[in-house]
C-alpha cells in the first residue's frame, strides 16, 4: 500500500511542484481554497484526491479531515503580505500570523492521530526570512519565526514523528512576481530558486531513510 501525502496550497507554484515530485511514490490528497483552482493538477495526476477547504476556517477543516492514516504533510499554503512596520497595520499582522502559524498549528494538531498512525513527517515550507529578517518584511518574517518555533517544538513533543523546516531563498513564483512587482523591480527568473528544484528538496526529506530525521534544509539561489 502506497503512503499518503497532504499537501497544502497545491494548486500553483511550489505545492503543485512538491505535488508532481511525490505523485510517482505517494498517494496524494491536494489542498487549497477552492475546487476550481485543484482541477488542473488534479488532472494532471491522475488518482490524487481534491481537498477544498479554506485552512482559517476551523470547523470547516475538523469536520472535513480526509484520512485517518497520514504519512506525510506539507504545509505549503501562506501568504506574504509585506511592509515596513509603518506601514503595517493590526490586520495585516493578524493575517500573516493566521495563515502562517495558527492554520498550521491547528491544522496539524487535527492530524496528529493520522500522523502518529501514520509515522508521519510533517514538512513545513518555511522561508530564508524564517532565519534572518529584512528590512520590510517584518511581520511576514516574524511569522515564519514563529513557523520554525512552532516545528522545533513539535519535534520535542512528538518523538514518534519527523519535523523538517525547508527555508528556500526566493522562488520563481506568481507570488514572487507579485512581490517584485510591488517592491518596483525588474524581475528576472534566473535570480531565484526553481519550484521544482526546493520540491525535490522536499522528496529528498521525506526520502531520507528512517535512521536519520533531517531537521532543517536551507536552500539559496545561486543565480544560475
Amino acid at each position: 500500500m502506497r503512503p499518503t501525502a497532504l499537501i497544502t496550497g497545491s494548486s500553483r507554484g511550489l505545492g503543485a511542484a512538491i505535488a508532481r515530485e511525490l505523485a510517482p511514490t505517494h498517494d496524494l490528497v491536494l489542498g487549497a481554497r477552492s475546487a476550481a483552482s485543484l482541477e488542473a493538477i488534479t488532472a494532471e495526476l491522475p488518482g490524487s484526491t481534491s481537498w477544498p477547504v479554506d485552512l482559517t476556517d476551523y470547523d470547516a477543516v475538523a469536520a472535513s479531515v480526509p484520512v485517518n492514516k497520514l504519512n506525510v504533510l506539507v504545509h505549503n499554503a501562506g501568504i506574504a503580505d509585506l511592509g515596513t512596520i509603518e506601514e503595517s497595520s493590526v490586520d495585516q499582522w493578524r493575517r500573516t500570523f493566521e495563515a502562517n502559524v495558527i492554520a498550521v498549528a491547528e491544522l496539524t494538531r487535527v492530524l496528529l492521530p493520522a500522523l502518529r498512525a501514520g509515522g508521519g513527517h510533517v514538512v513545513l515550507i518555511n522561508s530564508g526570512a524564517g532565519l534572518r529578517a529584512n528590512a520590510g518584511w517584518g511581520s511576514y518574517a516574524a511569522s515564519k519565526f514563529a513557523l520554525r518555533a512552532f516545528g522545533d517544538a513539535l519535534r520535542l513533543e512528538e518523538p514518534s514523528l519527523r519535523v523538517t523546516s525547508i527555508h528556500p531563498g526566493r522562488i520563481d513564483t506568481d507570488m514572487q512576481r507579485e512581490i517584485v512587482a510591488g517592491e518596483g523591480g525588474n524581475y528576472e527568473p534566473s535570480s531565484f530558486l526553481k519550484a521544482s528544484t526546493v520540491a525535490r528538496a522536499v522528496r529528498t526529506a521525506v526520502e531520507t531513510p528512517a535512521d536519520a530525521h533531517p531537521t532543517e534544509v536551507v536552500l539559496r539561489p545561486t543565480g544560475r
